[in-house]
């Protein structure tokens, strides 16, 4: 796994974007977690790790935004788990995040 630093310019947060296997996570501490469930995935821990998955806000029938997670997968155990990795939580974050787990009936792990 390697990974790179882009953009000179520090992000409002102090979050460093990072590319790891061709994909741009926010910040270095995303890009961790992405290590982390990929040797998850090796030890059969867990399976179907998708990243950045997409949620559609409607509101009804109307499309409102779009809500982006970090990561999606399959706990053996748990299920299905939606899991954003923070480090500010925004009131635009907690509203979506509310949004989508009312939309969607999940409930978004935060890590």
């Amino acid at each position: 796994m390697t990974s790179a630093i882009l953009s000179s310019r520090p992000h409002k947060y102090r979050a460093e974007p990072t590319i790891v296997d061709g994909i741009r996570f926010a910040s270095k501490k995303e890009a961790k977690r992405y290590g982390e469930l990929l040797l998850m995935m090796k030890a059969r821990k867990i399976t179907e790790l998708e990243v950045q998955p997409w949620f559609p806000i409607k509101v009804n029938g109307e499309p409102i935004c779009i809500y982006v997670a970090d990561f999606r997968y399959c706990d053996k155990y748990l299920g299905v788990i939606v899991e954003d990795v923070k480090g500010v939580r925004t009131p635009l974050y907690k509203l979506k995040k509310k949004l989508v787990e009312a939309q969607y009936g999940i409930k978004i792990v935060e890590v």
